[in-house]
């Protein structure tokens, strides 16, 4: 088994756990919002929210240093 599709399956179920476990609602404030959410999902919108950076910030350094094709 390749050894990324290993360690993103064990943090997947890792993080599944974590978030089952803490299920509380929280109040979350930022400057003038308050919002009030359970903390399980407000875990899954932070992961998602690195994920997805992560993912588009990859993409940018990938695209900035593949070659040009000569015109």
């Amino acid at each position: 088994m390749n050894l990324k599709l290993f360690v993103g399956i064990a943090l997947t179920l890792l993080s599944g756990i974590f978030m089952l476990q803490n299920t509380a609602v929280v109040e979350i404030r930022f400057l003038f919002w308050t919002l009030a959410m359970s903390r399980a999902l407000m875990y899954l919108l932070l992961i998602a929210v690195g994920v997805f950076l992560g993912w588009v910030l990859t993409s940018a350094r990938v695209a900035r240093h593949k070659p040009r094709s000569p015109r």
